[in-house]
């Protein structure tokens, strides 16, 4: 049976994603802050990994309890503070730092030791970046800073990992219809813009799926997926 591990289980992408591996048949570890969301999660192949990923022990000790797995879905996030840079408090930053790049690291760099020491060798990390590692949205400093240092990490992951047999690929998913961009259209609202349209988180969870899915020969380096109206695309 083939295994992952979900980062940000508990609700949106991580969610959906989770629930859409478990109907095809592979093992999933739940991994998010909060032990009652993840138990909501009921499946005979679920394994809740309640887990802070900003916090270097609960990370490495969720990993160790799993074992061996095939692959990390790197996908917790945070927006942070909707707003120009000059009214963003230091803590606020440190915050969305935190959990955007540094949990990131600490999930990457656990799957990878796992990875890497395993029998048989090898395994797969999709690090769930955004759109705005390409083109931001107004208001989004904290955010976009960190999707862009997700690129990085998994670029180097990808040269680092050829070695070991562990490839590395990024998923960047523009306006999935979750609480965190029903907030953004909240604050659009308040603005006086219009909605943005956006796609459903079900068709996110079917590309992670096939990313995840290839054999270790193959690697989907970078996929975007967005809404298919969304302003990417274009000058305005």
């Amino acid at each position: 049976m083939k295994s992952i591990i979900i980062t940000g289980a508990s609700s949106g992408i991580g969610r959906t994603t989770a629930v859409h591996f478990l109907e095809n048949g592979w093992r999933v570890g739940l991994i998010a802050r909060s032990a009652d969301a993840l138990a909501k999660i009921t499946h005979a192949n679920a394994i809740a990994l309640p887990c802070d990923v900003t916090d270097e022990a609960q990370v490495l000790a969720a990993f160790e309890a799993f074992g061996a797995v095939d692959v990390l879905f790197n996908n917790a996030g945070m927006f942070g503070p909707q707003t120009t840079i000059d009214e963003i408090a230091l803590d606020d930053w440190k915050q969305v730092v935190d959990v955007n790049l540094t949990g990131m690291f600490l999930c990457a760099r656990a799957a990878f030791k796992q990875m890497r020491h395993q029998t048989p060798q090898g395994g797969r990390i999709i690090n769930n970046g955004s759109i705005s590692a390409h083109t931001p949205r107004e208001g989004s400093t904290c955010y976009t800073t960190t999707k862009h240092g997700v690129s990085g990490l998994t670029k180097t992951i990808t040269l680092d990992g050829r070695a070991f047999g562990i490839t590395c690929g990024q998923i960047d998913i523009g306006n999935a219809r979750t609480d965190l961009v029903k907030n953004l259209e909240v604050a659009r609202a308040k603005q006086g813009l219009e909605p943005l349209p956006t796609m459903a988180v079900e068709d996110v969870a079917r590309a992670v799926f096939h990313m995840a899915s290839l054999p270790a020969e193959a690697n989907v380096q970078s996929m975007m997926i967005m809404a298919s109206k969304m302003p990417h695309i274009g000058r305005g």
